[in-house]
């Protein structure tokens, strides 16, 4: 076996070195006046079909091809028109009107209210529709069209319907799949109602979008956007500082100091809408509440889980192991950047820096030091002996295990590190319950209704495994209540402080500690790129934001297009990376888990 990995790993390195060679001929001149924007990734599509695809990039992606009902406001963040111009509702909250706008397809089609009533009752009745974004339909009680209005009548009220993550699709189109588990949509040009279409996909390598000149708002500044898949960090990185792509986001502060001297390059440091958490086994069960998993039994004690959270100095994290890019969490999921929405806690009910008050906890609740300095359960059987559950070959993941076995130790407990890819990880930490602690981040949504639904006791797997979508295999009876009166709150303000009730429960039981908020590291190249508009437009998100606001308002200069593909031709810089890491994705058998966003980058 040792043997037969070896030869996969050199079979890897001699295709690289090839690719290497190959990169300059794939690149083309680019046809004249063509203005050509290149993003890379270290990520690829997991599906050209929205009904499937659940990849940070593959939403993203979406997003810049698809109308939505409403998008988040350029500016506020908040729920504003998109292919809904306007919308109502009825008093008791579960009716819903929206008017379609008066807009065309990119193929000339009009978008009318059959194209949404359609997508939604695709979900609603097709299991592998659900796939993308089945929670977003699973109150719906009907949907219909009635011209250009939508009608859509719920179970109960909802509060989250202007933050519908589910993109209309072209009925004319889509009603011809009949196999909808299995069709990967390479059909192209596509049909889309955003400011761009696809006309060419390239699986692992790279996907190109043309400008769609019958987007409502108006033809991008751009004729067409490239997105090019690396297969690691280092290499895109050298893509950029060396001219092959014009945009590269979602760096690691390493990554980023690698930029931030280039004088052909901006350096952008933003507020981002990420949170880095701990996952705490503090009791897996099923959703019929039958245990599952060998988490630590010390794990399931309120005071273990509190006294694990003194003992983190999560500014020292910050300064040390992101490099002094991301802010200390003194609260929950929420990252600060959604005003509206962010807790944080203070008072007594802050959690600061402080391993003697973690060790008079633990003492108090009669988890003794042993002659090793490990302290032992009350009844003396099992030493607290716990794991540290992480992702291979990610050294930020690394360096934080250093820290935390050090913070833990100093309180009488022992952490070791367990190294999972990206599939095992899933697995373990989301359905079998096979973890102690484990790290966990997540890509916050304008509404963080999802990111809260995580937590939910609906969202634990089944007995036998399937569904769920758990974060933490949470289920409390105080956090169930205050999820259904945010549900039900359609005033704002209101609505956002039960959330933040709920987040202030999540920190006090501790299922999760979150340790820091990350920083969005992004570059881009000045001698390509003449601007762009972040989300929001204060200080805000290039790529990786929750809306198209970014690559809509983007402008080349001249420039940009050298080194671009000819219409009709090959893509500019397939990258070197990306053919090793085809060959190791295809012989590894790579396995993409849909009941939940698999790693820490491709979750949404």
């Amino acid at each position: 076996m040792r043997k037969w990995f070896a030869r996969l790993a050199a079979l890897g390195v001699a295709l690289l070195v090839a690719g290497q060679g190959t990169t300059a001929a794939l690149a083309q001149e680019p046809a004249a006046g063509k203005k050509i924007i290149r993003v890379g990734a270290t990520q690829s599509m997991d599906s050209m079909n929205p009904f499937l695809a659940v990849r940070l990039i593959s939403t993203s992606i979406h997003r810049w091809m698809y109308g939505f009902l409403t998008v988040p406001d350029s500016k506020t963040l908040a729920p504003s028109p998109d292919l809904a111009e306007s919308w109502s509702t009825s008093e008791d909250g579960l009716t819903w009107t929206f008017k379609i706008r008066q807009a065309k397809w990119s193929d000339g089609q009009p978008i009318t209210a059959e194209d949404a009533a359609w997508t939604f009752n695709k979900m609603m009745t097709d299991d592998a529709a659900k796939t993308a974004n089945g929670p977003a339909v699973e109150n719906f009680e009907s949907v219909t069209a009635n011209g250009q209005d939508l009608i859509i009548k719920l179970k109960a009220p909802q509060a989250s319907m202007l933050d519908n993550p589910v993109p209309i699709m072209p009925k004319h189109v889509w009603e011809k799949v009949t196999d909808m588990a299995n069709y990967d949509a390479e059909v192209y040009p596509t049909v889309s109602s955003g400011p761009y279409f696809a006309v060419e996909h390239k699986k692992d390598q790279y996907v190109k979008l043309q400008a769609n000149p019958n987007y409502w708002r108006g033809k991008p500044k751009i004729d067409e956007l490239q997105v090019i898949f690396y297969d690691n960090p280092q290499a895109a990185i050298a893509g950029l500082k060396n001219g092959d792509i014009d945009l590269l986001g979602r760096m690691s502060p390493p990554e980023f100091e690698a930029i931030q001297n280039d004088p052909n390059i901006v350096a952008w440091n933003q507020q981002g809408r990420r949170s880095a958490y701990l996952q705490i086994n503090h009791g897996a069960t099923t959703s019929d509440g039958k245990p599952v998993g060998d988490g630590h039994p010390a794990l399931k004690d309120q005071k273990v889980r509190q006294a694990l959270h003194y003992a983190i100095d999560k500014q020292k994290l910050v300064d040390e192991v992101q490099n002094g890019l991301a802010k200390p969490a003194d609260g929950s999921i929420v990252p600060p950047m959604y005003q509206d929405f962010f807790w944080e806690a203070t008072g007594d009910t802050k959690v600061t820096y402080d391993p003697a008050k973690a060790n008079q906890i633990l003492d108090d609740a009669g988890y003794k030091k042993g002659p090793d300095g490990i302290r032992t359960m009350p009844d003396g059987k099992r030493k607290l002996e716990f794991r540290f559950s992480i992702h291979t070959d990610t050294p930020i993941e690394d360096k934080l295990a250093e820290y935390l076995t050090g913070f833990f130790k100093e309180i009488g407990i022992s952490l070791t590190t367990k190294k999972l890819d990206s599939s095992k990880f899933t697995e373990e930490t989301g359905v079998t319950g096979l973890f102690d602690i484990a790290i966990s981040n997540w890509s916050v949504n304008p509404d963080p209704e999802e990111v809260l639904a995580t937590h939910l006791c609906s969202r634990r797997p089944s007995p036998t495994g399937e569904g769920g979508g758990t974060e933490s295999f949470y289920c409390d009876e105080t956090f169930e209540k205050l999820y259904k009166e945010q549900q039900k709150e359609l005033d704002r303000a209101k609505r956002a402080e039960i959330i933040k009730k709920m987040q202030e429960r999540l920190y006090t039981d501790a299922p999760i500690i979150a340790i820091y908020y990350t920083n969005d590291l992004e570059g881009y190249r000045k001698d390509r790129i003449a601007s762009i508009t972040p989300i929001p437009e204060d200080n805000g998100i290039l790529y990786g934001g929750s809306s198209y606001w970014p690559f809509y308002t983007v402008e080349a200069k001249e420039a940009a297009a050298s080194g671009s593909s000819a219409e009709g031709g090959s893509n500019t810089g397939v990258i070197v990376g990306v053919v090793g890491g085809v060959v190791v994705i295809a012989l590894a058998g790579f396995l993409l888990s849909r009941r939940r966003k698999s790693t820490a980058d491709e979750r949404e």
